[in-house]
């Protein structure tokens, strides 16, 4: 099984919803993010893939963990992911290979969502979020 590396980020708003885009030529929906670069730290990589993908410089406030799941858009890949709670310092507008960008409340049930978005930083916000 091949395995794609990333970083990737949970931007929530004032009234916790999740921001989340899909890629030209996808169809579901996932965290800001990509992959890293040769010898460039995930940290490196999320603030720099929020720059590219929507804009923004960031501040990484918490690193969540490092999670496998199914990769979203490479039938038989493995995705490794390295997930950072991140501060957007600008209002974010899609760029580079955004096709949308959307903020969705933690219990969606409308948007196709990407394995790690479903399974993993959806979960992880609604057991740590206090409303």
């Amino acid at each position: 099984m091949n395995t794609i590396t990333v970083a990737a980020a949970i931007i929530l708003n004032e009234q916790n919803q999740l921001l989340l885009v899909r890629k030209k030529n996808t169809h579901a929906f996932m965290q800001v993010g990509g992959k890293l670069e040769v010898d460039e730290s995930p940290e490196i990589t999320i603030q720099r893939e929020i720059l590219e993908e929507i804009g923004c410089r960031s501040e990484l406030k918490q690193f969540v963990g490092q999670f496998e799941t199914a990769a979203a858009n490479e039938p038989n890949h493995v995705l490794i992911s390295y997930v950072y709670v991140i501060e957007l310092k600008q209002t974010p507008q899609i760029a580079a290979e955004i096709a949308e960008m959307k903020w969705i409340d933690l219990d969606d049930q409308s948007t196709l969502l990407a394995p790690l978005t479903r399974d993993v930083v959806i979960p992880w916000c609604q057991q740590n979020l206090v409303n």
